[in-house]
C-alpha cells in the first residue's frame, strides 16, 4: 500500500481515537443505553422541555457512536479492498478505493471538529448579518458578494436560509441584510465568521478599471432557545415601523409592517421585515434582539473575544479576518490561521469548509470556547 494512503489510514485512526477519547467512550455508551431507556418510558413527555433536552442528547451522542464505529468498519474494508486489488492487479479497483479513504479522511476530520463544538449553544440555529462599509456601490456590491457566498455554503451542507431583513444599495448591492441559518450545528461552524472581510479586485463599476479596496461587515450570532433564559427590559427599548422593501417585488408590503427595535442601553438594532404582518415582524425582531443581546452577552464572557463596542467600530482595516484578492493575483487568505487557497471563485461559491475547519480547531485548541 503505497505510502500516502498508509498516511490518510493513520489521520483516520487519528481523529477517531479523538473523538473517543473526547467522548469518554465507555462512559458515552453507559450514557446511550440510559438515554435510550429513557426515551421509551412513556411518562417522559409529561415535562416536554426535559423531553426535548434528552432526545436532543441522545440524537447526539448516537451519531457520534455511530460515526465512530462506521469510520473503522470503512477503513477496515477499505484497506481489505487495496490489498485485493494489488494482489489481483486491478488498478482501478485500487485507485477506486484510494479516492474512498481520501474522501473518509475529510469526513472524520469533519466529525472530530464537530463534536469538539462544545459551546452552549453551538448546536443552535445562526443569524447572520452582512454591512456594507464605507465606499458605496462597490462595498454594497461586496455585502451582497458575501450574502451569496454564506447562502451557497449554507445550502451546500443542507441548511435553510431564511431571509429576514434587507435594505438594498442605491445603484447594485446591498447596504444590509439579516438571514436566518436552521440546522443542526450552524451557529458552531459559522460563528468564527464574524468580522470584517475584504476584497481587492478591478472595480467593474469604475470607468478607468482602477483597482478597488472594499470592506463589509459579517456578525454571526445564535438563535436561542428556551433552555438560554434572556430577560429584556420592553422599557428599555424603542420600536419603530417602517414600510418593507428589498427583494421580492410584489411580495413588498405597502403598509408600515417592518419592525426594528433598538435595545438602547446597548444601542443593539433588530430589524425583520419578512412576514406579512407587523404582529409577526415583531415577534421574530423580539426573538433577534434576546439573540443579539445572548451574543453580547457570550462576548463579555470570552476573554480572547472583541468586546461589544468593537463591533460598532468603523467597518475598515481593523478586526479584519479575511482577504479575497480577484487582482492583480487570485487568492483568498484567513489572517487569523493563515490558511489560504488561490480558488477564489470556489470560495465565493460557498466553499468555505477549509477556513472554518481552520478557525474552529485553533479556537479548539486554543481552549474552552464560550460560544
Amino acid at each position: 500500500m503505497r505510502a500516502e494512503i498508509e498516511s490518510l489510514a493513520q489521520d483516520i485512526r487519528r481523529s477517531v481515537a479523538l473523538l473517543k477519547r473526547h467522548l469518554n467512550w465507555d462512559e458515552a455508551l453507559m450514557r446511550l443505553d440510559e438515554l435510550n431507556a429513557a426515551s421509551e418510558n412513556p411518562e417522559l413527555w409529561n415535562d416536554a422541555a426535559r423531553a426535548q433536552q434528552i432526545m436532543r442528547e441522545r440524537t447526539d451522542l448516537d451519531t457520534a457512536i455511530q460515526g465512530c464505529r462506521a469510520s473503522e468498519r470503512e477503513l477496515a474494508d477499505l484497506i481489505e479492498l487495496i490489498e485485493l486489488g494489488e494482489i489481483e492487479g486491478d488498478q482501478t479497483v485500487i485507485d477506486d478505493a484510494e479516492s474512498q479513504v481520501r474522501a473518509l479522511k475529510d469526513r472524520a476530520r469533519k466529525m472530530e471538529l464537530e463534536t469538539l463544538l462544545s459551546g452552549e449553544a453551538d448546536r443552535n440555529d445562526c443569524y447572520i448579518e452582512i454591512n456594507a462599509g464605507a465606499g458605496g456601490t462597490e462595498s454594497q456590491d461586496w455585502a451582497e458578494m458575501l450574502l451569496r457566498m454564506y447562502t451557497r455554503w449554507a445550502e451546500q451542507h443542507g441548511y435553510k436560509v431564511d431571509w429576514l431583513e434587507e435594505s438594498p444599495g442605491e445603484q447594485a448591492g446591498i447596504k444590509s441584510a439579516t438571514v436566518r441559518v436552521a440546522g443542526h450545528n450552524a451557529y458552531g461552524w459559522l460563528k468564527t465568521e464574524s468580522g470584517v472581510h475584504r476584497l481587492v479586485r478591478i472595480s467593474p463599476y469604475d470607468s478607468a478599471a482602477r483597482r478597488h479596496t472594499s470592506f463589509s461587515s459579517v456578525w454571526v450570532y445564535p438563535v436561542i432557545d428556551e433552555t438560554i433564559d434572556i430577560q429584556v427590559n420592553e422599557s428599555d427599548c424603542r420600536i419603530d415601523t417602517y414600510r418593507a422593501s428589498g427583494a421580492g417585488g410584489q411580495h413588498v408590503n405597502k403598509t408600515d409592517s417592518a419592525v426594528r427595535i433598538t435595545h438602547v442601553p446597548t444601542g443593539i438594532v433588530a430589524a425583520c421585515q419578512m412576514e406579512r404582518s407587523q404582529h409577526q415582524n415583531r415577534a421574530r425582531a423580539w426573538e433577534m434582539l434576546r439573540a443579539r443581546l445572548y451574543e453580547a452577552e457570550l462576548q463579555k464572557r470570552e476573554a480572547a473575544a472583541q468586546a461589544l463596542e468593537d463591533q460598532k467600530t468603523e467597518i475598515g482595516w481593523g478586526h479584519q479576518i479575511r482577504s479575497y484578492v480577484l487582482q492583480p493575483y487570485q487568492m483568498v487568505k484567513d489572517l487569523r490561521t493563515n490558511v489560504e487557497t488561490s480558488d477564489t471563485q470556489g470560495v465565493l461559491d460557498g466553499d468555505l469548509d477549509l477556513f472554518m475547519a481552520a478557525s474552529l480547531a485553533s479556537r479548539v485548541q486554543g481552549g474552552p470556547d464560550g460560544g
